[in-house]
């Protein structure tokens, strides 16, 4: 992938710079290799540095806008002649937060997600266009998603929601939440469920929050479950039913809306639920990184099954989530993301 933008700060004749990416599709955890090509204009610029950054697009309340939530300087002062050719390479971490943005080669509805780079030059800051990343699952997360979908819940929008989750250790000032139509087996007793990934070199923090439907004398609550997992989870071979016993217990939590104590420390299927917000923080069981790397190299194997049943999710959803929820986008739109001014 490889963008081009002419230098605004010194006008026509000014040096370009190309960004360009070993592969746009990473994982949370994982880094983003690349290098950013310069090209010196028709007279010597004094560069004062050069910068990369991740920015995706956030929610406050009703209103939205584009974040820059990752930075990472790739060069500081240089001197760049006139004609020069030079290229400076690059390797970006990824947060263990980083949004997913595409499951099995399926995007998320409503999530874009990119790098800038960002040039300062004679006292004004030049922020080139927009590169797409797709950032997959971990395995674990995998492992989960693949679950809902097998008890049939539909998956309908994801978005960004700036603010922090009390008692989960974050890093990013926002957390994702992936929202799914009910399977038909919970119809009748929820709506909509959002699930959210807190993700962490041990494991990831899973928040589901469930639309609960009400009656003619009762109304309709949302009800919080939390639970924690291993990366080195991925492997176990009953998602179906660890996700479904969270999904009961959580559901089951209707009427009780007070925060309740954690259960054991540390990660497992079993892990605890709580209130989604207003609860301590947890302290966290070590658990070795082992094979999460080896697990998140991208590829087919083991996807095909899974990629078919995604598809089949998102089949037919689309308009539905037009209608109810409104049109995301989904392109960068010449380089921006729908025009929302940054905050």
């Amino acid at each position: 992938m490889v963008f081009k933008k002419m230098l605004s700060a010194l006008g026509v004749g000014g040096p370009s710079v190309d960004t360009v990416l070993a592969n746009p599709n990473t994982r949370p955890g994982l880094a983003l290799d690349g290098q950013v090509n310069l090209l010196g204009g028709d007279a010597p610029a004094n560069i004062e540095q050069i910068a990369i950054g991740l920015v995706t697009r956030v929610e406050i309340g009703e209103q939205a806008g584009v974040m820059e939530f990752h930075r990472q300087v790739v060069s500081g002062p240089l001197q760049l002649a006139a004609k020069q050719a030079l290229s400076i390479p690059f390797q970006l971490p990824l947060p263990w937060e980083t949004p997913i943005t595409a499951v099995y080669g399926q995007r998320l509805h409503g999530m874009s997600l990119g790098l800038r780079t960002e040039l300062a030059i004679a006292r004004a800051v030049d922020k080139g266009d927009l590169d797409e990343i797709n950032v997959h699952p971990l395995p674990v997360q995998e492992r989960i998603l693949e679950a809902f979908l097998q008890l049939g819940f539909r998956f309908k929008k994801a978005d960004l929601e700036r603010g922090m989750i009390h008692g989960v250790q974050q890093t990013l000032p926002f957390y994702q939440e992936i929202e799914f139509f009910a399977a038909p087996q919970y119809a009748q007793t929820i709506n909509e469920l959002e699930l959210t990934f807190v993700t962490n070199p041990h494991g990831v923090d899973v928040v589901l929050e469930c639309d609960k439907r009400g009656g003619f004398l009762a109304p309709g609550h949302d009800v919080f479950g939390r639970y924690q997992v291993a990366h080195t989870d991925a492997e176990r071979s009953d998602w179906v039913q660890v996700v479904d016993g969270w999904l009961q217990e959580t559901i089951g939590r209707f009427g009780a809306m007070r925060a309740q104590a954690f259960g054991p420390q540390g990660y497992g299927p079993q892990g605890y639920g709580a209130q989604k917000f207003g609860h301590p923080h947890q302290r966290r069981g070590g658990v070795g990184m082992g094979g999460v790397v080896a697990g998140a190299a991208l590829g087919a194997a083991g996807g095909m099954l899974a990629g078919h049943m995604i598809g089949n999710a998102f089949e037919g959803a689309e308009e539905e989530v037009t209608e109810a929820a409104g049109d995301f986008g989904g392109d960068f739109g010449g380089g921006d993301f729908g025009g929302f001014e940054e905050f």
